[in-house]
C-alpha cells in the first residue's frame, strides 16, 4: 500500500478546506488554482537551491530552460 507525500496530503486538506469556504459559491478554475499554489514555491525554492542558474533549475525540474523562463515570466519571478 503507497502512502501519500506530505505534498499530497496539504494538497487534499487545502481543498478540503477549499470546498468548505466557498458559501454556495460555485468552484472554479481548481486546476490553476492549485498548479499555481505549488509551481511558483517550487521554481523559486529550485532557483535558489542552485544560485539562480536557469540552466541547472530546469534540467533538475526535468523541463526544457525555455519552458522555466516562460514559467518564471508567468509568475513574475525574473
Amino acid at each position: 500500500m503507497q502512502t501519500d507525500s506530505k505534498l499530497s496530503l496539504a494538497v487534499r486538506e487545502s481543498l478540503d478546506d477549499y470546498f468548505t469556504h466557498l458559501d454556495g459559491q460555485p468552484p472554479h478554475a481548481i486546476y490553476d488554482m492549485v498548479l499555481g499554489c505549488v509551481e511558483k514555491p517550487m521554481l523559486e525554492y529550485v532557483l535558489n537551491k542552485v544560485g539562480g542558474n536557469q540552466s541547472k533549475a530546469a534540467d533538475m525540474m526535468g523541463i526544457n530552460r525555455n519552458t522555466l523562463r516562460k514559467k518564471m515570466a508567468a509568475y513574475g519571478l525574473e
